[in-house]
């Protein structure tokens, strides 16, 4: 009690750069625009110094060869961003056009900045990356952590409730409905550097509400994961997985 206690006064006594949460949302917001504009090149600039600033404030050394590498790699970040549109349009029958999924798709949207803050995640850059996370959960309702490893192709549809952890991997032309959870058995600390969280192989279709838990956990490839099944143990390739329930219908006039 004695030690909640100390413990409890240092960090009253601390003070956080919780403004970084406005710098954080003007960052992520810009640097989706910066993805798609003709000419970027203020606009980078202006970036550019606003990560600088943040990096100044959470003392991440090295800030400016970090963030030339990062922007260095911005154009094969926006190469992955539109096979991912492309797979959203071609799989959505409510997608009238490219333009509209870049424009109007949240799905794309928690896609794009999953895909930026991975990046900055794969330089070692702390606290940034999740911070972006955040900020675009907040916007769509989608909660991809950066440190996720997801493949090509990738397909979000409606977006709200998807949750997809730390220690996720998704291959290749996966599609994934509203509600999934891509999360782990136990939440333990000590558990913090194994693999938490499932394998999803390559052409896998997960839909609304499934849960799929466990670091051991690998979905075969081609393997559909019916809507609302809660998943605990690896799926062969190639599978249907369903959940049945029993409705007992019955007219009103019997009332």
């Amino acid at each position: 009690m004695i030690e909640d206690t100390k413990l409890q006064n240092k960090l009253v006594s601390k003070t956080y750069n919780v403004r970084l949460k406005d710098s954080i949302a003007t960052f992520t917001k810009h640097l989706f625009y910066v993805m798609f504009d003709d000419e970027p090149a203020t606009e980078l600039q202006h970036l550019e110094n606003l990560f600088l600033d943040m990096c100044r404030k959470l003392s991440i050394d090295d800030a400016f060869n970090i963030w030339e590498t990062f922007k260095f790699n911005l154009p094969s970040t926006r190469r992955r961003l539109d096979l991912d549109a492309i797979a959203i349009e071609q799989h959505d029958p409510a997608a009238k056009s490219l333009e509209e999924v870049y424009l109007a798709y949240p799905g794309f949207y928690a896609i794009a900045i999953y895909r930026l803050s991975h990046e900055l995640h794969k330089l070692n850059v702390p606290t940034i990356p999740r911070m972006m996370s955040e900020y675009a959960h907040g916007i769509t309702g989608t909660d991809i952590h950066p440190g996720a490893e997801i493949g090509d192709s990738f397909f979000i549809d409606h977006a709200t409730g998807i949750v997809i952890g730390e220690t996720s991997i998704i291959k290749n032309n996966v599609k994934i409905y509203q509600g999934v959870t891509l999360g782990g058995v136990q939440v333990k600390k000590s558990l913090s550097a194994t693999k938490r969280h499932p394998t999803i192989e390559d052409n896998v279709i997960i839909y609304a509400n499934a849960t799929i838990l466990g670091g051991d956990v690998v979905i075969g490839a081609d393997t559909i994961i019916g809507a609302n099944v809660c998943v605990t143990v690896s799926i062969p390739q190639g599978s249907i997985l369903t959940y049945q329930k029993e409705f007992n219908i019955r007219s009103r006039k019997n009332d």
